[in-house]
């Protein structure tokens, strides 16, 4: 549960539940993330999960930290409902064109371009949270040889799209923007449209995410 809860600034609540990431421990931020926002506590006016934290702001003119943690320690997440998680199939293209790090990736990782693909598409990734940019989604946990550091220098512009790995996590680029990860592929499927102002995310935390390569042809031939 949460080890710790703490004041950040003025009008926001820190919840620490521990310094691993693992499915386990994401699992219980976002019960308490989905909880908090179901019950809609007064005063409370933004909620931001990640792999291990919720940061919890609030309105100092409706509510204050005592309350907002007292609210908090209340919470029995073994009550809530179910997270309602989905599982979903993302086609990924790694032809040359879009596999911009896969020669990195074959000396980093000491594996063929073959190999490399294989693990990465037989593997099930857990969405343990979104940001950077709006929508990205963090997906792990890729296997101890399939993980990578960033590029030493970023690159200025990563195309819409990209499919990437660093670390322990896999992650898709929903904005053309700058970014260090490790280029394997593109998806011609949307993960985040603005214009769903309830639902703008394809991907949430808590959902579970499989890969599914297809051919140049079909990714040109996706959305017609």
């Amino acid at each position: 549960m949460i080890k710790n809860i703490s004041n950040l600034g003025d009008a926001a609540v820190y919840c620490d539940f521990g310094n691993d990431v693992n499915k386990s421990i994401n699992s219980k931020v976002i019960k308490y993330f989905k909880t908090i926002k179901e019950k809609k506590f007064q005063g409370i006016n933004n909620l931001t999960p990640s792999y291990n934290k919720l940061i919890i702001s609030f309105d100092l003119k409706i509510t204050n930290f005592k309350e907002v943690k007292k609210f908090i320690e209340n919470i029995n997440i073994e009550d809530s409902e179910k997270t309602n998680a989905k599982k979903l199939e993302i086609p990924v293209c790694c032809h040359e064109n879009f596999s911009m790090d896969i020669e990195r990736l074959e000396k980093i990782l000491k594996l063929t371009r073959e190999k490399i693909l294989e693990n990465f598409f037989n593997k099930e990734y857990f969405c343990y949270m979104t940001g950077f940019i709006a929508g990205m989604p963090f997906l792990g946990d890729l296997d101890e040889n399939m993980r990578a550091q960033r590029l030493e220098t970023p690159r200025v512009k990563v195309p819409k799209g990209s499919v990437a790995l660093t670390e322990q996590f896999a992650n898709i680029y929903t904005f053309d923007s700058p970014g260090g990860w490790n280029i394997l592929g593109n998806t011609p499927l949307g993960v985040f449209d603005s214009s769903k102002e309830d639902k703008p995310n394809l991907i949430n935390p808590g959902d579970t995410v499989i890969f599914k390569e297809i051919t140049l042809d079909q990714y040109k031939n996706f959305n017609e």
